[in-house]
């Protein structure tokens, strides 16, 4: 099939860690933010890897769900165009990471002009709930709805980088709230790399690789009481290799 033009667009999977009702299937979408005060959700609900999504409207593929994304403007490169889509199309503001994630050029990917899409990953913090258009919702990464083209390929990819990058980068110091406990962070990790963790390991780790440093201060105890948590905070707010060898496993 030949192509009397190419279009270049941007496409961005944007990740933040989310609660959502235990009763939650693919495609409905609802969530909160998570509370960074409390490590405990509410009966009824859990802590996921949430990706966001807006449902098509028009054809090809209506009523399908797409990343945010859209067509490459002849005066800007590509990382501004991903952060412009965000901005205007999903008010996604508050992005603490982004990364260009591959380039997907297969001729027949979509319907129509050929359509070369340069993919993003970009992180969300705990901490972060942008205004929603109506036809925007974030979903759970484990149960993703009917997605448009290849989106699901995109997005499966960028969890796979986020999981490699958690282990030896500070990544997650960009889906963290700016100061958090142990617990908290805990809960982070778990969502986004989808197995358990214990929270002494994760703490040691850290530590030695001098990724969170320890703030003084203490979290307000729990209706429960108990020995307060400390307070941690990210060492540094841009991305670092912390140990190039390193991997988290899940238990065995």
């Amino acid at each position: 099939m030949s192509h009397g033009s190419t279009i270049h667009e941007s496409l961005t999977a944007v990740f933040q860690v989310r609660r959502f009702p235990d009763t939650i299937s693919a495609g409905q979408g609802a969530s909160r933010p998570v509370d960074p005060q409390t490590s405990r959700c509410a009966p009824g609900w859990h802590t996921e890897l949430a990706v966001l999504l807006w449902e098509r409207a028009m054809e090809p593929q209506t009523g399908s769900w797409s990343l945010p994304g859209g067509r490459l403007r002849d005066d800007e490169d590509l990382d501004t165009s991903a952060r412009r889509q965000l901005a205007e199309k999903v008010d996604v503001r508050e992005l603490w990471h982004l990364e260009q994630l591959s380039v997907f050029s297969d001729p027949q990917r979509v319907p129509g002009p050929r359509r070369i899409a340069s993919a993003y990953l970009g992180l969300v913090p705990l901490t972060a709930d942008p205004q929603l258009p109506p036809d925007t919702r974030w979903h759970p990464v484990s149960a993703l709805p009917n997605m448009s083209f290849d989106h699901g390929t995109v997005v499966h990819h960028a969890r796979t980088r986020l999981a490699a990058k958690l282990s030896y980068t500070n990544i997650a110091f960009a889906l963290a709230p700016a100061r958090f406990t142990m617990s908290t962070l805990r809960e982070i990790y778990c969502a986004a790399l989808g197995y358990e963790v214990d929270t002494t390991n994760l703490q040691r780790v850290l530590s030695r690789r001098k990724v969170i440093t320890p703030t003084g201060a203490t979290a307000a105890p729990g209706k429960t009481g108990g020995r307060p948590a400390a307070v941690y905070r990210f060492t540094d707010d841009g991305i670092r290799v912390t140990d190039e060898f390193a991997a988290l496993r899940p238990p065995t």
